[in-house]
């Protein structure tokens, strides 16, 4: 059976999570990996179910407890960061002290600790004007291919072809419903391989033909700011 990179990476954590939940039930305390899958897992299937972004937050955040996880996670682990698909579309749903409140030890062996406030965000290389459509909340984080994120953005898609957002690693925007903002973008670095997120690349995003079959997948899936530049894009390969 064919299967995309996000649908591999999707069964892989579903499979992670059922290995926790069974030493779990054995009366085994969770590793860092075995309680990171068991609840990023737990967002997924909520998603699934249908039910909206808030609930599928608060129902991971009460799967496991500090007496189910071995010492010193639960001061590693202060936040769960997972894409799961909505009724609405991929959203991203940030798992805040996913095992509940409690006092954390900052010289604990891995624990995390806030960055400094010098660190800053990149220049921006352009600038979208971006709405949101949908009814509920968006955040996209700093690393996601824009040109990818979630279909009720309405924004120039082939502008943000190849683009993240110009905020620090590990950073997000939120935009809100109905709303309307202005972000800066900046050129995705390194090898420039976009591999998962919404499925529209999974590939070199440089390669020959790559953007022009992006933007079709785009507008042929309902991404809004897609089929305005579409035959734009087209006609303009069909120059070269």
């Amino acid at each position: 059976m064919p299967l995309t990179p996000t649908e591999r990476d999707r069964l892989l954590l579903f499979t992670a999570a059922e290995l926790a939940r069974a030493r779990h039930a054995r009366g085994l305390r969770l590793n860092v990996p075995e309680a990171t899958a068991l609840v990023a897992d737990t967002v997924c299937e909520a998603a699934r179910d249908g039910v909206r972004l808030a609930e599928a937050i608060e129902a991971a955040r009460s799967v496991l407890g500090p007496d189910d996880l071995l010492p010193g996670v639960i001061d590693v682990v202060t936040e769960i960061q997972v894409e799961a698909v909505f009724d609405d579309g991929s959203r991203l749903a940030a798992v805040a002290d996913p095992f509940g409140a409690r006092e954390r030890h900052d010289d604990a062996p891995g624990a995390v600790l806030p960055a400094s406030d010098s660190v800053d965000a990149p220049k921006p290389a352009t600038t979208l004007a971006v709405r949101n459509t949908a009814a509920v909340p968006v955040s996209v984080t700093s690393h996601f291919h824009f040109f990818e994120a979630n279909p009720r953005l309405d924004f120039d898609r082939a502008a943000a072809y190849g683009m993240r957002l110009a905020v620090p690693a590990g950073a997000s925007f939120r935009f809100d419903p109905g709303g309307e903002a202005e972000v800066g973008l900046v050129p995705i670095g390194g090898a420039r391989v976009a591999i998962g997120f919404a499925g529209l690349v999974d590939g070199p995003l440089d390669a020959p033909g790559a953007k022009e079959e992006a933007l079709r997948r785009a507008a042929a899936c309902g991404y809004l700011g897609a089929n305005a530049r579409h035959d734009d894009v087209a006609l303009e390969g069909s120059n070269l």
